[in-house]
């Protein structure tokens, strides 16, 4: 009786640890190799993790460029703590295996699963069935690691394509950055007219945005080289800038504007949505009380943006109040959304309208 109960409990344990490492192997292919925005809750584990000791040293620093240089290195140490985390799980679920498939002790069990996964060779086994899943395992070992390698450099040029637009914005937009800033330089000349082109590369930046953000979450993360630049904040001025135009603005309205704030919008929503729903994320405050003000206009700032706009001798809408209302009624399509990301990664709060 109680040898069958032995027998049953190594069967049971052998079961366990091959779950084990096909739910890994699963979430390791989910994560980098199926073009979805698939919720990992693996990874989401492991991330999660990561940050929370992240959060605690960004909560001990008074300023936003201390926290800045603290938080840009959250994503590359959660990424590559993610396959150590995946090698860790492999070698558990090979060590109940090979002790289920009669190995001495969970001690030598261990030691071989070790062994194979790292492909030391250092403890031998002479039986065949031993031999097959160490092969297997030494195989799994590699190609984790692989998967990895293999999308950095993916990851690093859908980085640098989203950067080159983040900084040609701050070029344009002035010192601070600010959609009124913005819509100035694209007026310059008087017509709004000939600005399709701009908006044509704005809008395919924001479609690729909504790919590789969404299929590649990690990629949301990697803050910016200037700490007063972000992706989430670029996009708020490209949106807050058409909508301003939409709103104050007494000229024809261009459909391709009118496009580019609908990709702004989707690929807002949609990384927002994966982050709060599928990977339900929860966004901790990082910024202070006056960052936080700054990154939502207001009646105030509205105000301000009209009387630049005059400033600078741009067709003005008759009533500032409808325009008013318009911008805040069309601002709740991707505001949201933008709060949410701005709270979750730590955006610098410089862009006003």
């Amino acid at each position: 009786m109680k040898e069958a109960l032995f027998i049953a409990l190594r069967i049971l344990t052998g079961l366990g640890g091959a779950t084990l490492v096909i739910i890994t192997l699963s979430a390791a292919i989910r994560s980098f190799v199926l073009p979805r925005n698939e919720s990992v809750r693996l990874n989401i584990f492991v991330f999660g993790g990561v940050r929370g000791l992240f959060d605690f040293a960004a909560r001990r620093v008074n300023t936003y460029a201390r926290r800045d240089r603290i938080m840009a290195h959250y994503a590359p140490v959660a990424l590559v703590a993610l396959p150590i985390g995946w090698l860790a799980l492999v070698c558990l679920g090979y060590t109940a295996i090979y002790w289920a498939l009669g190995i001495e002790s969970w001690t030598l069990s261990y030691q071989l699963s070790g062994s194979s996964l790292l492909t030391l060779g250092t403890t031998p086994d002479k039986r065949l069935i031993i031999n097959v899943f160490n092969y297997s395992e030494a195989t799994l070992g590699l190609l984790l690691l692989t998967l990895l390698l293999s999308y950095l450099p993916t990851l690093y040029q859908a980085f640098s394509r989203r950067e080159v637009v983040v900084a040609q914005l701050e070029l344009r937009a002035g010192q601070p950055a600010s959609a009124t800033g913005l819509l100035t330089w694209l007026g310059h000349d008087g017509d709004f007219g000939n600005d399709d082109a701009q908006w044509l590369a704005w809008e395919q930046w924001l479609v690729e945005i909504d790919e590789s953000h969404s299929s590649l979450p990690v990629l949301a993360f990697f803050r910016s080289p200037q700490s007063n630049r972000s992706w989430v904040t670029a996009v708020g001025l490209v949106l807050d800038t058409a909508n301003l135009l939409f709103s104050a603005l007494d000229v024809p309205r261009s459909r391709q504007v009118e496009l580019t704030f609908a990709a702004g919008c989707l690929a807002l929503n949609r990384v927002y949505r994966y982050f709060d729903h599928k990977a339900e994320t929860t966004a901790v405050e990082l910024r202070s009380d006056a960052e936080q003000a700054a990154a939502d206009p207001g009646r105030l700032e509205f105000a301000r943006a009209w009387l630049a706009l005059g400033e600078a001798k741009l067709p003005l809408r008759a009533d500032e109040e409808a325009a008013w209302r318009h911008y805040h009624e069309r601002r709740r399509r991707y505001a949201p959304a933008l709060e949410f990301l701005s709270k979750l990664l730590m955006a610098p709060s410089s862009v006003n309208i």
